[in-house]
């Protein structure tokens, strides 16, 4: 009778189990996620588009009939979010892709890693040939933002891998005046800082499922092919800070690659457009003052928004201090509570340039434009003078502990 009703509950179990297992997904192989040669890629795109397909630039994404001014979703019933329009402008819009019909396709390398925590959920990539010419004076680089809602997306995507995105079904919009790949997202959190502002519709991420769907990797991963423009803050001022004074043109410098050579940081912020002092920290004086945990103006790269999340943003100047721009950290960067470097630390700083415009605030000396480093590591910088520790040596706050002097 025991072995009776153990060879049926055998029989139940077997089913359930083969069924457990059947609904777990199969490894990934790389035929599934890479292409090898420029003859497979060809092909492959050859027979997922029978009506035919264009791989554009990224800066022809940026433009009519891609990109518009007022963007293909905006209607009486479908609003952009009130903080939006600026003038004759739309900060916060989308124009959906047709989902059917001939490919859209854009191809560039990767830029960024999230490792360092300051790029969340969001790739750049930088077009990888055929550079169209647009009046800059060195590099007619193209760069545009991916908005994914993948973590770790590094994991995958690693930084200087090329990759192809068929963007039919999805859409190209402006988040602040940034242009990025998306989707619509449609926000009324009343429990949102300013909600009322954020109400409607604006760019969204795309789901990392349906990413993946849209995107091959082309060959390996090559950091050595990207290109970074290697530029001062003077020759960075007039090339793009002053020269973009118009809303609409700045967006096509928005994503480059720079290296900011011969800079500083000032320890300074903005605040309102004014230039403040940040707090330094000494817990013998105030245990507040200066503690990046509490005091959003304290001397590290990324203190406490009090989980608001924008970017902080400390300053850096060059050797006169005649020029400056803003360098981005998010606060839930793994480097965010680090000092800043003293100002006799002069060196380079590698990141994307970004032109953020939220609420038709504009700056055309550059108050809205920053750099943003995906870590510490693209942050190098030495002494002036040769001394005992002539390499700047990052430091983290620590509670309870004096800021280092230098």
């Amino acid at each position: 009778m025991r072995k009776s009703i153990f060879t049926y509950a055998m029989a139940l179990a077997l089913p359930v189990v083969a069924l457990m297992t059947s609904c777990e997904p199969s490894a990934l192989t790389e035929g599934e996620v890479l292409v090898t040669s420029e003859d497979q890629l060809m092909k492959e795109l050859a027979e997922a588009n029978p009506e035919g397909y264009d791989i554009i630039n990224i800066n022809t994404l940026l433009q009519p009939p891609y990109m518009t001014e007022q963007g293909n979703f905006k209607s009486d019933s479908s609003l952009y979010r009130t903080r939006s329009t600026y003038k004759d402008m739309e900060l916060f819009s989308i124009d959906t892709l047709p989902t059917n019909g001939r490919g859209i396709y854009i191809r560039g390398r990767i830029a960024t890693d999230d490792y360092g925590g300051n790029f969340y959920k969001t790739l750049v990539i930088q077009q990888v040939n055929d550079w169209e010419t647009d009046g800059y004076p060195t590099i007619d680089q193209q760069g545009l933002r991916l908005s994914v809602d993948m973590g770790s997306a590094s994991g995958m995507y690693h930084q200087g891998q090329e990759i192809i995105v068929r963007c039919n079904g999805l859409a190209i919009g402006r988040y602040a005046n940034e242009p990025q790949l998306c989707v619509p997202t449609y926000n009324n959190n009343i429990y949102a800082n300013s909600y009322e502002q954020k109400v409607g519709w604006a760019p969204g991420r795309i789901p990392s499922a349906r990413f993946r769907l849209a995107t091959r990797m082309i060959g390996h991963p090559d950091k050595s092919k990207l290109v970074y423009e290697v530029i001062d803050l003077t020759t960075l001022h007039n090339n793009y800070l002053s020269k973009y004074q118009d809303v609409k043109a700045a967006r096509l410098a928005d994503a480059r690659l720079v290296k900011i050579t011969d800079v500083h940081f000032s320890c300074t912020y903005d605040s309102l457009g004014a230039e403040k002092n940040c707090n330094k920290y000494d817990p013998a004086v105030n245990e507040t003052l200066g503690n990046p945990e509490l005091d959003q103006y304290a001397a590290t790269f990324g203190p406490t928004t009090g989980n608001v999340g924008y970017p902080q943003s400390r300053y850096v100047k060059d050797a006169g201090d005649a020029h400056k721009v803003l360098i981005g950290t998010s606060e839930y960067a793994k480097y965010a509570y680090f000092y800043l470097p003293a100002a006799k630390y002069i060196g380079t700083i590698t990141g994307v340039l970004g032109y953020y415009m939220d609420n038709g605030k504009y700056d055309p000396d550059g108050g809205e434009w920053s750099i943003t480093p995906c870590n510490i590591g693209d942050i190098l910088p030495e002494a002036q003078a040769t001394g005992a520790n002539p390499q700047w040596v990052p430091v983290e706050w620590k509670k309870g502990t004096a800021q280092p002097v230098e």
